[in-house]
């Protein structure tokens, strides 16, 4: 797909992003050139819209972002617009509730103009022809998903449409659009190849396994657990959607040498120099090369991961020492070790009282909202050592960003099953425990072996392994909000490293909780702009 995304990103990407640029409302103008005849003349030129519409899917940066609006991580630098929905203060012209909005749209109108042209191009083989529509509707399936997820009922159509008719839209109700979204993600599986159906070139396309997983996170956030159980068991007990399996390594899991490994489902591409991502130069160690510290992991986050022998950590272990292999992997404390890019190591240094390496910029904690981490932490994850994942020595990086992975599949089967009541020792051995054992956890059994028999304990300790097994992932705030836990532990007040000595000894830092109403903040503003464009829709509550 990298090959794929390079072959049609001159040009064309400039001419139909110019299209996209500054539009607000939902008909988004002018397209004359790609719908007029003469441009769906091969095949070429169709798979230039389709790629379009693969690069609209997601962003790594709203992804990233995400993380903020969650209690994995605090925003300390600056005001971003997660930072304001989380701390109560945001309104209906909030950037993020209308760029969520815009690009979801943007998108689905990419895949109408896809579907309703590519069959002018009379060349394209009829069976490549349904499999690339399959991926296109597919895409717009995702974009209505993560729009009733944010904003409950909303327009939904399944043809272009022009400005006068956007006008005249309604919200649809969010049951009958997931229903339509199944329905969908269910035809599509029958048509889309396996991962293993497709040839090498075609790495990163929509697979059969893709609309399996993604119809399977749909019934997750609707607690549709006999679903849930259903469609993650399609992937995990039969190879007719693809074979699956975990990958070796957590942390190079999330290198660009091992983007197409056994684990990933779906990913968003990027290609060296003509597209990548850099929001990891506001969230590594300064010491790597940072820019400065927009956000950091919380105490929060840290606490949650266990030792290596499976208990929860306590005060009187170790702060970081026999840990779960994942923290380190995942996040940058003080005392770890980081590799830069010539395969040299060196210690991170982040108590105030410690010694910054020589010749590296101090990643040492200042105090809240100062360029260096807030929280007496750094991200981890993504940071591929290797030179050639970037762009000009910086943090442009081309590493493919995962979408959906199998180990979410497993996280979903498990919670599924417990939650039905049919957790048991098979169960566990086939998720939970493959999980852990990947991550390199001892092997005792108070680290690998099912915990209990009992319901509630086991919901929280299977919550908790959703939590360091997808942290910093952007797929926090979604479990918290489908658990009905986001007043809770949104609210609260957060902490980073023991590192304050305001009061004369060292304390954990605080960090102001947020203002989550649960009367409110479950459903996002409608956006103002698209209030007054549009007098059919109407406002969410509290907004």
């Amino acid at each position: 797909m990298k090959k794929i995304l390079l072959k049609y990103s001159t040009g064309f990407y400039l001419a139909i992003s110019l299209c996209f640029t500054g539009c607000v409302k939902m008909d988004i103008a002018p397209y004359d050139k790609f719908t007029d005849v003469t441009y769906w003349t091969s095949e070429d030129k169709a798979n230039s819209v389709l790629n379009m519409a693969y690069r609209q899917m997601a962003t790594t940066n709203r992804t990233l972002a995400n993380e903020i609006l969650s209690d994995n991580v605090y925003n300390a630098y600056g005001t971003t617009n997660e930072k304001i929905i989380a701390t109560g203060l945001a309104d209906a012209s909030n950037g993020r509730f209308q760029s969520e909005w815009n690009d979801a749209y943007s998108g689905i109108k990419t895949c109408h103009l896809f579907l309703e042209n590519v069959d002018r191009v009379a060349t394209m083989p009829e069976d490549l022809r349904t499999k690339r529509k399959a991926e296109a509707r597919f895409i717009r399936a995702w974009h209505y998903l993560n729009l009733t997820n944010w904003f409950g009922n909303v327009p939904h159509f399944v043809k272009d449409i022009n400005y006068s008719e956007s006008k005249e839209l309604v919200r649809k109700p969010k049951a009958e659009i997931l229903a339509w979204i199944h329905q969908e993600l269910d035809e599509i599986a029958e048509i889309l190849p396996s991962k293993q159906g497709y040839a090498p070139a075609d790495n990163g396309r929509i697979t059969s396994g893709a609309a399996v997983a993604l119809n399977a996170r749909a019934y997750l956030w609707e607690n549709n657990w006999d679903k849930v159980a259903e469609y993650s068991g399609k992937l995990i007990n039969s190879t007719k959607y693809g074979s699956y399996s975990l990958f070796n390594n957590y942390e190079q899991l999330f290198w660009a040498r091992n983007e197409y490994n056994s684990e990933i489902i779906l990913s968003l591409e990027f290609v060296p120099e003509v597209r990548t991502w850099g929001e990891l130069v506001d969230l590594v160690p300064m010491s790597a090369g940072a820019r400065l510290n927009l956000a950091g992991p919380t105490q929060e986050l840290v606490d949650s991961y266990l030792m290596k022998n499976g208990q929860k950590w306590t005060a009187a272990d170790p702060a970081y020492a026999n840990r779960d292999p994942r923290l380190n992997a995942t996040i940058a404390y003080d005392g770890s070790k980081w590799i830069d890019r010539t395969g040299a190591e060196y210690t991170i240094v982040i108590h105030p009282d410690g010694t910054v390496p020589a010749g590296k910029v101090s990643d040492k904690f200042t105090g809240i909202g100062t360029a260096q981490t807030s929280t007496g932490y750094y991200y981890r994850k993504y940071a591929d050592p290797s030179s050639t994942t970037y762009t000009g020595g910086g943090w442009a990086s081309n590493l493919n960003f995962p979408l959906i992975r199998y180990a979410d599949v497993l996280l979903m089967y498990a919670e599924a099953k417990n939650e039905l009541g049919l957790m048991d020792a098979t169960i566990w051995n086939q998720t939970i425990k493959l999980l852990r054992q990947r991550a390199g956890f001892d092997n005792v059994a108070t680290a690998v072996d099912l915990p209990s028999n009992d319901k509630n304990q086991l919901r929280e300790v299977i919550r908790n392994e959703r939590r360091v097994e997808l942290a910093l992932e952007g797929l926090r705030i979604y479990d918290i909000r489908r658990w009905g836990i986001a007043e809770t532990v949104l609210n609260a007040e957060h902490h980073g490293a023991k590192f304050d000595k305001s009061s004369g000894s060292y304390e954990y830092i605080k960090l102001a909780g947020g203002n989550f109403s649960k009367d409110r903040d479950y459903l996002w503003a409608i956006p103002r702009k698209e209030l007054l464009a549009n007098p059919n829709l109407t406002q969410n509550p509290g907004y």
